[in-house]
């Protein structure tokens, strides 16, 4: 059983761990906290893409994904940019809840499980 850990400089998580081919990343926030709701899910998933990218996959190999809003009132414009981004005929599971973010700027967060391009 192999694990690897990418990106530990932080005790308490990894940004990426892969075991058995399959990669998990930790929570993903917008690179630009003070913009609104659409930039915020545009440069959060900007960063999915880098760490994908990283261990090895993209988007079209992810297997689930689960989105954290700040508020429900800003799901129809998370949606328009997911479904922008989410690659046609590779739709993952998903899952979106409403949730209290780490700071209040953020308006979004992002958990993704990846498979590893073979």
């Amino acid at each position: 059983m192999s694990i690897t850990r990418i990106g530990t400089e932080r005790r308490r998580m990894s940004k990426i761990v892969i075991h058995n081919d399959t990669i998990y990343l930790c929570g993903q926030v917008a690179k630009d906290s003070d913009a609104g709701i659409k930039q915020q899910t545009s440069t959060m998933l900007d960063k999915v893409d880098e760490l994908l990218k990283q261990a090895g996959s993209d988007r079209e190999h992810i297997l689930s994904a689960t989105i954290y809003v700040k508020d429900m009132s800003y799901f129809a414009e998370m949606n328009e940019v997911w479904d922008a981004w989410v690659v046609d005929g590779y739709s993952p599971a998903r899952a979106c809840v409403a949730a209290s973010m780490a700071r209040p700027e953020l308006l979004v967060e992002i958990s993704v499980v990846a498979a590893v391009i073979k």
